[in-house]
């Protein structure tokens, strides 16, 4: 059952709903489509580039619609299963027509250029960095209509539409104010109205158009035969990459179908790099200010990254990633909170104030301030991905080790210091006991590997630290009740505390450990979606309220079962999956009363938590019905990484 995000921040507005775009990637771009038939977001020539169709943050900002005249509500939207095709069918009283859109992905281009860019080993497969719309008629007639206007650098820049050709049939557009360039290609005739190019036509039964937008030399498809070709190659991608993993023969399959498939959608190809979301700025609040640059890769991501590929089946991507997070954490500099998707280090933050913002919601946000902060958590999300790759392995690549002793020791030395924490708040430092736990996350993981290695001496030492590290937490994270809390100087709860018992702090029978899992169901919850925290009682430097976050009920999902209360995390994720969008896919927070999605979407962290809530349920009822051990997916062997 799906809960559909009825209501609007305005019932008045222009912008759809966040969770009512559809999501397209080739793993080098993506694009956000919205139910009218526009494609909404689209940046060139990486995901982290500035977008040439922009209105999802303003309504100027440059769109790509084809859809029926008059029309704006379809009949239905599907992807193809098992793809990243968006079929659209519109119906009207003449006639019905599919159109389908797609970013191609075609055979290995051998350029020259390429070698220098790709990091990772390529494979037989590339985005053609074309995004490709054909339409055909199957009943009637239909008067469709195409209209395409870029607006280059976020809004900022028209260009000029100009013919290449003798004919109709291609149109060039040139961004002035950089080296960016598109050519739209189409057997449709097209017509140029300063920044927009136009084309109109009616549809009839059998007829089959296409319309191809490019931005690279590679060519786009001439005929609507080359343009069905390359959507099938496409779709033999998606379901061959799809078949490498391993899912179970189970209701909730398909969620974690997609799921994975988002995931894959989210990562940067030449880098093995994953973006947090797809999306700059979208709000968390109506109208509200907590509007952030999701763009970049998240350290924190990595070890449920590599969790949740590892335990599907993808090792192949959980390699990249993993040698994407070993690549920027070697060498002398101290290990960041989050990088570029090609490695860069720098991701100064600005605002961009001509932009009204989703639905009114400003500041717009390009980079991210918080890439700077000290946030003690990385560390533990470092070491635990390494000791996640290691025991996948039964081994440690040799030239991990000296990074892995770097990042160690940076845990040791600053773990009894203060830090922004993982919400990466605005306002003061604290003593956060989330932070404190991954600090100890590093040390014992630490520990382990460096047992691995037959380095006992440094496996005890470290180990020792981390004794001394669980010790201060439990004297001085727990409140009088015998609930962890927030930080060291509060009795406020925190839902990052829900991953104590997914890395194993302490035993899942433990009563401070199920005490703080029950409390922050019952008293961190809104309708029973969890919260961060509360926003009252948190100097995050902000002003306004919050969603709840999908990734923290997904958190207690997993946390419920951990302490064996899987009725009620069986419960709760059903609830969950009954948010998802229609086509499946999630932004950052719901609000609970409305079910609306809030903040930067499709959001990888929460598909992330998605796949570990899930498997954590069905794993739960394999074991209860005695078929633990033939369970279909992978169970990475060892205990202390994250369940």
């Amino acid at each position: 059952m799906h809960l559909s995000p009825v209501e609007r921040p305005n019932p008045h507005s222009a912008y759809p709903p966040i969770a009512d775009y559809a999501f397209l990637s080739d793993c080098e771009v993506n694009a956000l489509v919205a139910p009218s038939g526009g494609i909404e977001w689209f940046c060139v020539p990486r995901h982290d580039s500035p977008s040439v169709f922009g209105a999802l943050l303003d309504r100027d900002a440059g769109s790509f619609r084809l859809a029926p005249v008059g029309q704006t509500v379809p009949a239905g939207r599907r992807y193809l299963p098992g793809t990243m095709i968006l079929e659209t069918t519109w119906g009207t009283r003449t006639g019905w027509v599919v159109v389908r859109d797609c970013l191609l992905i075609g055979p290995w281009h051998h350029e020259a250029e390429r070698s220098q860019s790709h990091r990772r080993s390529p494979t037989d497969d590339d985005a053609d960095h074309v995004l490709l719309r054909t339409i055909r008629c199957v009943n009637g007639y239909v008067e469709m209509f195409m209209e395409c206007e870029p607006v280059f650098d976020y809004g900022q820049r028209h260009g000029s539409w100009t013919y290449d050709s003798e004919g109709y049939g291609i149109g060039r557009v040139k961004d002035p104010g950089s080296s960016t360039e598109l050519v739209l290609t189409t057997d449709l005739r097209l017509g140029f109205e300063g920044a927009r190019a136009r084309a109109r036509t009616t549809v009839r039964a059998g007829d089959t158009h296409f319309i191809a937008l490019s931005w690279s030399h590679h060519g786009a498809p001439q005929t609507y035969e080359d343009a069905h070709a390359r959507v099938n190659y496409t779709a033999d991608f998606w379901h061959e990459w799809l078949s490498h993993g391993e899912f179970p023969d189970h209701p909730w399959r398909t969620y974690l179908q997609r799921s994975a498939m988002t995931l894959k959608g989210l990562t940067f190809a030449p880098t093995g790099a994953m973006l947090a979301a797809a999306t700059t700025s979208l709000p968390e609040t109506p109208q509200g200010e907590r509007n952030w640059d999701y763009r970049y890769s998240w350290i924190r991501d990595s070890t449920f990254m590599l969790w949740g590929l590892y335990t599907l089946g993808f090792d192949e991507e959980a390699n990249d990633f993993f040698y994407f997070i070993q690549d920027v954490a070697k060498g002398e500099r101290p290990l960041q909170v989050m990088y570029g998707i090609g490695g860069e280090r720098q991701l100064e933050e600005f605002e961009l104030d001509h932009l009204e913002g989703y639905d009114g919601a400003r500041p717009v946000r390009i980079g991210n301030g918080a890439f700077d902060q000290n946030q003690h958590d990385v560390w533990g999300a470092m070491l635990d991905s390494v000791y996640l790759h290691t025991r996948s392995r039964d081994q440690l690549p040799e030239s991990v080790w000296p990074t892995l002793k770097k990042q160690v020791a940076e845990a040791i030395a600053h773990w009894r210091e203060p830090d922004a924490g993982i919400w990466e708040v605005r306002g003061g430092l604290k003593h956060f006991t989330s932070s404190k736990v991954m600090c100890w996350v590093a040390l014992d993981r630490g520990a382990r590997l460096a047992e691995l290695r037959g380095e006992r001496e440094i496996a005890s030492e470290w180990q020792a630290i981390a004794d001394e590290i669980h010790a201060d937490i439990c004297a001085n994270g727990v409140d009088e009740r015998g609930v962890f809390c927030q930080h060291y100087e509060t009795d406020a709860l925190d839902a990052s505390l829900l991953l104590m018992p997914l890395v194993r702090f302490l035993p899942a029978d433990d009563p401070r450990l199920r005490a703080t899992v029950l409390a922050i169901a019952d008293e961190l919850s809104e309708d029973g979606l969890v919260l961060r925290y509360r926003v009252e009682e948190t100097d995050d430097g902000l002003h306004g309220e919050e969603g709840t976050f999908t990734i923290c009920s997904f958190w207690l999902v997993s946390a419920l079962v951990e302490i064996g209360e899987v009725e009620r995390g069986r419960a709760l994720c059903e609830r969950l999956l009954g948010y998802a969008s229609p086509l499946q896919l999630y932004a950052e927070e719901l609000d609970p009363k409305s079910g609306r999605h809030l903040g930067n979407f499709p959001q990888a962290f929460t598909h992330l938590a998605l796949i570990n809530a899930v498997m954590h349920v069905i794993r739960a009822d394999a074991d209860a019905d005695g078929a633990g051990s033939a369970a279909p997916y992978h169970v990475i062997p060892g205990q202390g990484e994250l369940a």
